[in-house]
């Protein structure tokens, strides 16, 4: 069994934001990790943004990715063109 890091990340909250200029949309997630060997430590003060969305974007999976954009480009569509909902039509009684 390893020793853990102090200071290793385990989960990382997140949230991907899209906008087509005018419109803005997010998907809020959370990711978690596991510590895979002592070689792949990074101290926390050297994380950097890149890499934490690395870590998250290999965790999610391209399908993943793939549905958190699609989920953002959905957002997007229902502001620009509003889903229509039906009219009540009185009830025949």
């Amino acid at each position: 069994m390893q020793t853990p890091q102090p200071d290793y990340v385990v989960i990382a909250n997140w949230n991907c934001e899209g906008t087509d200029g005018t419109n803005v949309a997010n998907c809020p997630g959370m990711s978690s990790f596991e510590q895979t060997s002592e070689g792949d430590f990074t101290p926390y003060a050297d994380l950097t943004e890149a890499q934490v969305i690395g870590w998250v974007q290999a965790e999610l999976g391209e399908n993943g990715v793939t549905s958190v954009t699609a989920n953002i480009d959905g957002q997007i569509d229902s502001m620009v063109n509003p889903p229509v909902s039906p009219e009540a039509e009185p009830l025949p009684w």
